[in-house]
């Protein structure tokens, strides 16, 4: 009976994290973001795939999971780019938008069946990574800069464009060919590295995405 309320843990733990990132941001301790995004994203990686593998996935399970991910990859973000942008100018409120698109992105896929081997559209993790590791560039303090990176990631959260997903239904290397050779070229460049390669982490997915849906086709 346990293992039915697992997944629901760890998407519990992912909102929670969120939560305490948001309080972190509001105490203007905004380098911070994207570690709490990071670990929500460990967390959303696990409810997924232990769902998967006790076979206990839900319906509850799928809303609790959009609505934790519209919290730590969504209203993160953008209070983090409200942050940023306040001392600036005054359209610091189209940080905002992030948590908007975000929104509408977790409902396209809540209700595209076409998703569940690729994504299509930025993933909202994704989207909050690349944002809040805009924080060891030298681009969060460049008002232009920021809130073209704003109307970019919203259009990239909407976009119609597919997107490797990590959604392991084996281990195996055959049919996750894609997989396995972005996991190993991301985790050699984080290890060495470290926090300097996390803004072209998203970048690098992005481009490695389309081309293996070019050798694809």
């Amino acid at each position: 009976m346990m293992k039915k309320h697992l997944p629901n843990l760890f998407t519990c733990l992912n909102l929670v994290t969120g939560s305490i990132g948001i309080y972190f941001v509001l105490l203007k301790s905004t380098p911070q973001a994207i570690y709490f995004v990071i670990i929500g994203a460990f967390f959303d990686l696990l409810d997924g795939f232990l769902a998967r593998l006790l076979k206990v996935s839900s319906e509850i399970g799928k809303q609790l999971d959009s609505l934790a991910d519209l919290i730590t990859f969504g209203l993160l973000p953008a209070f983090y780019l409200v942050s940023l942008l306040e001392p600036k100018t005054n359209f610091f409120w189209l940080g905002l938008l992030i948590a908007i698109f975000s929104a509408l992105r977790l409902a396209i896929f809540n209700t595209d069946e076409s998703q569940s081997d690729n994504f299509r559209g930025l993933p909202t993790p994704a989207n909050a990574i690349m944002l809040t590791s805009l924080a060891f560039t030298p681009f969060s303090s460049n008002t232009i800069v920021l809130i073209s990176i704003i109307i970019l990631s919203c259009m990239l959260l909407i976009a119609n464009i597919r997107l490797i997903s990590f959604k392991f239904k084996t281990f195996e290397w055959q049919g996750n060919e894609a997989k396995w050779i972005l996991i190993i070229g991301i985790v050699p460049s984080l290890i060495i590295f470290q926090q300097t390669f996390l803004p072209f982490l998203i970048p690098v997915y992005i481009s490695a995405s389309a081309l293996a849906h070019i050798k694809k086709r």
